[in-house]
């Protein structure tokens, strides 16, 4: 039992989505020095305003070391393989929401925006939470241009208010 289980242990291969990840916060914390290199002031204390970065600067260059090094070594946990069905669904209904905010106004954008991550999550018919969707959101939109008094993108729903 103990040799199968070192046997799986020494087989595994360095994850490289790991060490991308690594690879990503040594090179953040490259551009925080960078950009901290140029900060001025403080002389009248030995800590100034470059004292913080650059504590997040060393902070992100250790976990950088030790995600990289835990990846080569493969210790991080089998993760599960992602379904691209939900993803589609959500990143489409934010790519709607984009591209439709300006013309169709808030609550129907968001609406559409609400029925695809529904969609995604495995929650519910489209015919039902399109209508749900824009209708919640429309409360929203309500809350936020008459309570607030904060600018939303309005379409033709809401121009049914004004």
């Amino acid at each position: 039992m103990t040799e199968t289980t070192s046997r799986n242990e020494t087989d595994r291969r360095p994850d490289r989505a790991a060490m991308a990840i690594g690879v990503g916060l040594g090179v953040l914390a490259a551009i925080v020095a960078f950009n901290t290199a140029g900060l001025s002031g403080g002389a009248y204390s030995r800590i100034g305003p470059a004292a913080f970065p650059y504590a997040i600067a060393a902070f992100l260059t250790v976990l950088s070391i030790a995600t990289i090094v835990t990846a080569l070594r493969g210790g991080f946990p089998e993760r599960d393989h992602d379904q691209r069905t939900p993803i589609l669904w959500i990143v489409g209904g934010l790519a709607a929401q984009l591209l439709l905010l300006s013309s169709a106004g808030f609550s129907i954008a968001t609406g559409l925006l609400f029925a695809a991550t529904a969609k995604g999550f495995g929650k519910g018919p489209l015919w039902l939470t399109v209508p749900l969707g824009i209708v919640l959101s429309f409360f929203v939109w309500l809350i936020f241009t008459q309570l607030l008094n904060l600018s939303l993108p309005a379409g033709p729903l809401e121009q049914l208010i004004r």
